[in-house]
């Protein structure tokens, strides 16, 4: 029997159908590429990310570095892929360096930003918001954060695409694979520079607090450190930027859910969380069983790479009322989209935070959004699922 394809066009063009299936019939099932067993079911989802003792994070490594790839990915050596107690040492560090009070000094300026784009858009009307909004707003947000130059944001995406793009390249497509391994170079190249100007020149960002806080008997290796950037770097950049293109799109698409946030603004949080839940722009992570066990009723082998489908989960019918419905009010169990457990998205707050300001900027300055009419083209990748354009008309209040 053939296994179906994840990333074939007609699965991932309109995945929810297929995991629907899956949920119903075979909720731990093995699919393409590799083979992977894709975890299907709300419960199996949360049981796989609160047991790192038997799911490893390590088999998330050869997503972003596949044998092909001579040179070391940076990500490969994050946090992202580590099991406690290296993890538990990390993220400690983390956890003191990018804190709340960390996140909320960038809002001054992150709103000023999604303003200014907002205008932007508007004195041209018809634009392409993946491209103007989603990519602008959070690089600016990135080389705020990591100290990095502004000027180079529009390389930012094209870095991140190689990091999380290094994994799902056909074997046979040689320019490409030589094109991603140049951006990796040109990646690593960068921010280990600015590492090196931060311990000269400490400034007001999270690279300074990091190495500032090694200094301080912190333990983390110069690896770690720059897999930590890139990882912030990568992560920052691609779910805001997918977040950012579902929500537009959901508001252009539905105007009546426009005319609610218009008259309402608080609604803005619950809206940003529901377009979480329903559009999962995180929409996986990967794991490695560390010895044979039964996950959903199916006998897994030691060392059996498991597709954890936050997507899925996120419409799970057994835990989320009229889950296929879009519903501001939603209350109950969380979405897993920024996951759960140790490895739980230490950026969440930023990603809610730009989000929420992007929809405040549109709302206040814009009478309504206009789509261009036809399908959507999906970005993609590993992890990821968002537009990869997204035409728009802005219309002025």
């Amino acid at each position: 029997m053939t296994r179906p394809n994840i990333y074939s066009p007609e699965i991932w063009n309109d995945p929810h159908p297929f995991y629907a299936a899956l949920r119903r019939e075979a909720p731990v099932s093995q699919v393409e590429p590799g083979g992977m067993w894709a975890v299907t079911r709300y419960e199996d989802v949360l049981y796989v990310l609160k047991n790192p003792q038997l799911f490893s994070s390590e088999g998330f490594r050869p997503a972003v570095q596949p044998a092909w790839l001579q040179q070391r990915n940076p990500v490969a050596d994050s946090i992202l892929m580590m099991d406690p107690p290296t993890h538990t040492r990390l993220r400690a560090l983390i956890t003191r360096t990018f804190s709340a009070s960390g996140v909320a000094r960038l809002e001054p300026y992150i709103r000023q930003s999604a303003g200014e784009i907002v205008d932007g858009m508007l004195a041209r009307r018809k634009v392409d918001f993946m491209a103007e909004m989603a990519l602008v707003l959070p690089s600016r947000a990135m080389s705020a954060l990591l100290g990095l130059d502004p000027s180079l944001a529009p390389r930012f995406k094209t870095w991140a695409d190689a990091v999380t793009g290094v994994g799902i390249i056909p074997a046979d497509d040689l320019k490409r694979r030589a094109e991603l391994t140049g951006y990796l170079d040109e990646l690593t190249h960068h921010l280990t520079g600015v590492l090196e100007l931060r311990q000269r020149e400490p400034g007001n960002d999270v690279v300074t607090d990091l190495l500032q806080a090694r200094a301080q008997g912190g333990s983390m290796s110069d690896d770690e450190l720059l897999g930590y950037c890139v990882l912030l770097l990568v992560a920052g950049l691609e779910t805001t930027y997918d977040l950012l293109g579902m929500s537009a799109l959901t508001l252009a698409d539905n105007p009546d859910l426009w005319a609610r946030l218009k008259k309402d603004r608080a609604l803005v949080p619950k809206f940003v969380e529901e377009v979480l839940r329903f559009h999962a722009p995180s929409q996986s992570t990967i794991r490695t069983t560390t010895q044979e066990t039964e996950l959903g009723g199916v006998r897994l082998p030691k060392g059996a790479t498991l597709l954890v489908q936050f997507v899925s989960a996120n419409r799970d019918e057994s835990v989320f009322p009229n889950a296929h419905r879009f519903e501001l009010e939603r209350t109950g169990s969380p979405h897993l989209t920024f996951g759960q457990g140790i490895h739980f998205c230490v950026g969440a707050p930023l990603a809610r935070m730009e989000a929420r300001l992007a929809l405040e900027a549109l709302l206040e300055k814009c009478e309504r959004l206009v789509r261009e009419p036809g399908p959507v083209t999906w970005n993609v990748a590993i992890t990821t699922r968002g537009p990869a354009v997204l035409p728009l008309e802005l219309l002025p209040a």
